[in-house]
């Protein structure tokens, strides 16, 4: 059991105008098991917490703590989170021209894993994976995002979810720049993972849609930096009717 503790958290960036705060204290326990939902409008946090949590340099902590399983994140570099077992989808995966992703995939899980899997079954491993993702054969042969369309980006990640089986995911707006059947696929792929490693999920998104494949046990609605409400799946459907606009109000 994998338990990734956010504990009052603040988190400011540099900027042309000075130092400006975007998170405001953010407490939430995610478990494995758990599909945790935070949505709230454009600009209200949400990636800056997955950032965060995977330790990109630009954003600053100011307070606060996150631990995985009680060992503090904060003081580990970015590959040594990975290491300890948490992973971030990203909502712009970037390109890595010269590495395919054969090579990138199997580097990785021999990174997290401490030695080179084997190789018979490694291949097996990576060809069931991209057939549940529906991938072509030839797609392992490309460079690491070179090129890719919006959903090939995201199956790839989630490919990558399925093969290096973290403890904790964070998918930041996996959803984004999906049509139905893609969108369909990847969730598939994330209910995939979770039901074979007992995967704890942060999914990050504006929209219900894809929480009409990927069910909530938590949802978090984030503004201006904070949690301003939390509840079951049945307020992420008070959200589609309603919008954000009563937390916005609100905050004003």
């Amino acid at each position: 059991m994998a338990t990734l503790e956010i504990k009052n958290l603040h988190v400011s960036v540099d900027t042309d105008q000075g130092k400006k705060q975007i998170l405001r204290g953010v407490d939430l326990v995610i478990k494995s098991g758990e599909t945790h939902a935070v949505m709230g409008p454009n600009g209200s946090g949400k990636s800056t917490l997955a950032y965060s949590i995977a330790g990109h340099p630009k954003y600053e902590i100011t307070d606060g703590e996150i631990l995985l399983d009680g060992e503090n994140v904060l003081e580990m570099s970015v590959d040594e989170r990975a290491r300890a077992g948490l992973f971030l989808a990203m909502q712009y995966p970037v390109e890595v021209p010269g590495v395919s992703v054969s090579n990138f995939l199997r580097t990785a899980k021999t990174a997290l894993d401490g030695e080179a899997p084997k190789l018979r079954e490694w291949v097996g491993d990576l060809k069931k994976a991209m057939t549940n993702l529906r991938m072509d054969s030839d797609f392992t042969e490309r460079n690491v995002n070179e090129g890719f369309s919006g959903g090939e980006k995201k199956r790839h990640e989630i490919l990558q979810l399925e093969l290096l089986k973290p403890k904790i995911a964070i998918l930041d707006e996996t959803d984004s720049g999906l049509d139905v059947d893609a969108l369909k696929v990847v969730s598939e792929g994330v209910n995939r993972a979770k039901e074979t490693t007992d995967l704890g999920v942060l999914m990050i998104t504006h929209y219900t849609r894809i929480l009409r494949y990927i069910k909530p046990d938590f949802v978090h609605v984030f503004v201006a930096g904070k949690i301003a409400e939390q509840g079951g799946p049945e307020l992420a459907e008070r959200l589609e009717a309603e919008g954000y606009d009563r937390y916005i109000k609100t905050d004003a």
